[in-house]
């Protein structure tokens, strides 16, 4: 079963806005149905064929990111979504979501059978599609990249951890030039998501494989040479400018063809715009410099009074997939050098469920979600997104904002006010702490600000600094060094466990309570180590309506103890050029999952 609601009315009284009016259609702009995938053979290759009707070939798309641009073009050391995305573009997956029911659907391979024990899969790839410098894509590049690049720790090791089956990882070995078989030691549910991965071409990777993690952590690195890439992607790396612009070409060799065989894509350039911060987003957008963007709600309304007489129809593609939330610190162990990670009075603070519990409750999600994203949001109170078919809908509504109540909370731990209306801790410490997050996101800035002001409600004095990316990465996933944190991650509103590496203990994402190489000890908290449990259990049960309650399990525990406070479930609003042909926007999809079958119609 999956159900997504696309559209929402949010009442704000006089300030109403209609999201309603927001073009909400799933369907082609060319009222055709979208029609499952096939396989087309010619000439003994098996391509895969559009569900789009045919169009134009030539032109562009220009799209943009925020930020200082990609980190590096090695999907398999990816950690941030711009660099991610390029690699999304360049390196197919064996397969991917159909963008309007969830369905795991082909891509590099054509078909996948799962044996009746639910252990074996047998994967067989297309014959004859071939790598960007001309080889065959084969098995032995399946096999390779499973073997030797994702199970042996090389890169971002989050898929090597999802992967992890009751203490066994798949045993993947090769049956013939173009069949794959993967064995589990038990049953798993999302494995037929996670065995679909991007492959790697061997013959590249291999003596780069060869050469260690530390060379293969280096390589594609953002100085490469595009035409060094061998890739097998809709897009190829052409050009990057630092700080300013990515610019992506066709792949002449793409395995997708059109209703008249021709391959796809149809449009020349995919380029992405490397802009400062938001705001200068909003301005590239609308002097034309930018095809699509994402509309924040306070902006909304500006978009709607232009929308009829401009060039661009706005898309509501319902609640946001991802979670925006606060995260305590709560690591209470040692650096290497002997080191408190945490000051160990915060500790104190930040280990108190009375002092968490107090903090969620004095924070005024509906002024966020009014006056950050002009009311085209919902107030979100767990680890699921309001889109997924797994959320806790007893959860859902959460609790209203009790100041007087988180005051009663903190008097039970200790905690008193002075006469100047200072928060101070038993001990007579004043309670003050730092709160970060990364600059030139203007809706977390502005999120933190509101933080800092319902914290000082309670006589918390709160510091609050925005800071460049990469260092907020460095403090949360090195060092350690920080003590609360305003951010957001991405989620699948189809499979939880896809967020194994947050909330498994010695996960890769485990923000609040890291656990490096080097600590001399773990200090597993009892809920964490139910967490732990749960993660486990859920990924071995097949049953959806099972699966379910321990996934609602998992919600409630982490709604109680609150080491992450959730603020608010944006909608996610698109605004796209007109002149942009075959777009199917959908909830799951966005605007560009079709993105080899977008053409340009200019009139």
């Amino acid at each position: 079963m999956f159900i997504i609601t696309a559209c929402f009315r949010i009442d704000k009284g006089e300030n109403q806005i209609n999201i309603s009016a927001v073009n909400t259609s799933v369907k082609s702009e060319n009222k055709t149905e979208y029609k499952p995938f096939a396989t087309k053979l010619i000439n003994g290759i098996e391509y895969r064929l559009s569900r789009s009707p045919s169009g134009k070939f030539g032109g562009q798309i220009v799209v943009s990111t925020i930020g200082e641009g990609p980190k590096t073009f090695n999907p398999w050391v990816s950690k941030d979504a711009t660099s991610s995305q390029i690699g999304d573009l360049m390196y197919d997956p064996l397969f991917t979501t159909d963008p309007d029911t969830g369905a795991v659907i082909p891509a590099l391979a054509k078909e996948m059978t799962v044996s009746d024990n639910q252990k074996t899969y047998t994967i067989k790839l297309r014959k004859g599609i071939k790598w960007t410098d001309g080889k065959e894509i084969t098995a032995d590049d399946v096999v390779f990249t499973w073997n030797d690049i994702i199970l042996a720790g090389f890169g971002n090791t989050s898929l090597r951890d999802s992967v992890l089956i009751a203490g066994e990882y798949p045993k993947v070995k090769k049956i013939d030039k173009y069949t794959v078989e993967f064995k589990i030691k038990e049953p798993f549910a999302p494995f037929q998501r996670f065995v679909g991965s991007q492959i790697a071409p061997m013959h590249v990777f291999k003596p780069v494989v060869n050469k260690g993690k530390r060379y293969f952590d280096s390589y594609l690195s953002t100085t490469v040479n595009p035409k060094d890439i061998v890739a097998s992607g809709a897009f190829l790396l052409e050009e990057y400018v630092p700080a300013q612009r990515v610019v992506m070409k066709r792949n002449p060799n793409y395995y997708v063809i059109d209703e008249n065989n021709k391959l796809l894509p149809y449009i020349d350039k995919y380029v992405i715009l490397i802009v400062g911060d938001l705001n200068n987003e909003l301005l590239k957008f609308e002097a034309g410099e930018l095809d699509i963007i994402s509309v924040r709600g306070k902006d909304l309304p500006r978009f709607k009074a232009k929308e009829k007489k401009a060039d661009f129809t706005l898309y509501n593609l319902g609640p946001n997939t991802g979670t925006m939330f606060l995260a305590f610190n709560l690591n209470d162990r040692k650096d290497r050098d002997g080191k408190y990670y945490v000051n160990p009075i915060k500790q104190k603070w930040f280990s108190d469920i009375n002092f968490r519990t107090a903090v969620d409750y004095a924070i005024d999600r509906n002024a966020m979600v009014n006056n950050v994203a002009n009311g085209v949001a919902q107030p979100l109170f767990t680890a699921e997104s309001l889109s997924s078919i797994f959320l806790n809908e007893n959860l859902a509504s959460g609790h209203p904002r009790d100041l007087e109540y988180a005051k009663s909370l903190l008097k039970q731990s200790g905690f008193y006010l002075d006469s100047a209306g200072i928060l101070h801790d038993k001990e007579g410490n004043i309670v003050e702490f730092d709160l970060y997050t990364n600059a030139g996101q203007t809706e977390r800035e502005a999120l933190g600000v509101m933080v800092k002001e319902d914290l000082r409600e309670l006589g918390i004095k709160v510091n609050f600094k925005p800071i460049e990316f990469n260092s907020l990465v460095s403090k949360m996933m090195s060092t350690s060094d920080w003590d609360m944190v305003l951010m957001g991650l991405t989620g699948s509103p189809l499979e939880p466990h896809g967020g194994k590496n947050v909330w498994y203990s010695k996960g890769h994402l485990h923000l609040f309570n890291m656990r490096f190489p080097y600590d001399t000890e773990e200090n597993i908290l009892p809920w964490e180590k139910e967490l732990d449990e749960i993660i486990e259990k859920g990924a071995l049960e097949l049953d959806y309506n099972k699966r379910k309650v321990i996934y609602d399990k998992y919600q409630q525990i982490i709604y109680d103890q609150r080491p992450v406070i959730y603020l608010y479930s944006p909608l996610t609003i698109t605004a796209v050029r007109n002149k942009i042909k075959n777009l199917h926007p959908t909830p799951l999809g966005g605007s560009t999952h079709n993105l080899e079958e977008l053409y340009i119609n200019e009139k």
